[in-house]
């Protein structure tokens, strides 16, 4: 293990590792997991460097957490997962609340991370996203799992998506969902409330690209652009799908991150916020 001067925790025991390379370690958002956020796009972002998952305390194999969440700490602990794994630097991936965690870990170990991928992301929630996650925990303590599921479907998904999608098919991933929610969503659903990064953007030091999902109705397109411009430097590349660009469009949302973290004149390129 790398010795650093900053002291990290003991690294979850319980991770997904893939590939070889260049370090990438991922952060997933509240009520996911590395596998149903990152799953779609996994192999292909392995193709070409040793990816490292870590599960949010309550998703996946992670133990559910008795206290408070604490940002700081989950930052940490993504470092931790990378350092058990031999990796002395490493670009990191989140998405939606993996987001500011993410950026807690540029901060705080500017040292290790070397590149930040930020999809459906903030820096803090506004009323919108503070609406929505109210709902979502009020529905998941009442147990009504099935209106929830309805719920998250409408808002994780593009109205061109949804439009698209047969009535039988829907009805299959209102139950995929139903039948999916985390252990921990209680104290996602409280960190994504209090969540707060603000005064790290301007403190970014490493190249960044800002993933904007276009038909997002729950992280709304300018909260992601706002992001963008108040990170030096960042870069920015948007994609035709809502909340959840796993799965409307993966494969849209993988070049994107493959271009910025592997370029190439093949794969396209980003466009360079300027603001």
């Amino acid at each position: 293990m790398n010795t650093r001067a900053t002291s990290l925790p003991e690294p979850v025991p319980a991770r997904t590792v893939r590939g070889s390379g260049p370090g990438l370690v991922l952060s997933h958002g509240a009520n996911g997991s590395i596998e149903r956020q990152f799953g779609p796009v996994l192999d292909g972002l392995a193709a070409h460097r040793t990816v490292v998952g870590v599960d949010l305390p309550g998703s996946g194999a992670t133990p559910r957490s008795e206290a408070p969440l604490n940002a700081d700490a989950l930052a940490d602990q993504l470092v931790a997962a990378a350092d058990a794994e031999g990796l002395d630097t490493f670009a990191v991936s989140g998405i939606s609340l993996g987001t500011p965690i993410a950026i807690r870990a540029a901060v705080r170990h500017p040292d290790r991370v070397t590149a930040l991928v930020l999809t459906a992301g903030f820096a803090r929630p506004d009323a919108t996203l503070r609406l929505f996650n109210s709902i979502w925990r009020r529905l998941y303590m009442s147990g009504d799992h099935s209106t929830l599921a309805e719920f998250g479907a409408l808002m994780a998904f593009s109205t061109r998506t949804l439009d698209a999608m047969p009535r039988e098919r829907m009805d299959a991933v209102v139950q995929r969902i139903a039948g999916g929610f985390p252990a921990g969503t209680p104290e996602q659903a409280d960190l994504l409330d209090r969540i707060d990064v603000e005064d790290d953007l301007p403190r970014i030091r490493v190249p960044t690209l800002i993933v904007v999902t276009i038909g997002d109705r729950l992280v709304s397109p300018d909260l992601q652009r706002g992001l963008a411009a108040a990170i030096p430097g960042a870069a920015v590349a948007e994609i035709g799908t809502g909340h959840a660009p796993f799965g409307e469009a993966p494969g849209e949302w993988l070049d994107a991150m493959n271009a910025f973290l592997r370029p190439s004149p093949a794969e396209g390129c980003v466009r360079r916020n300027t603001g």
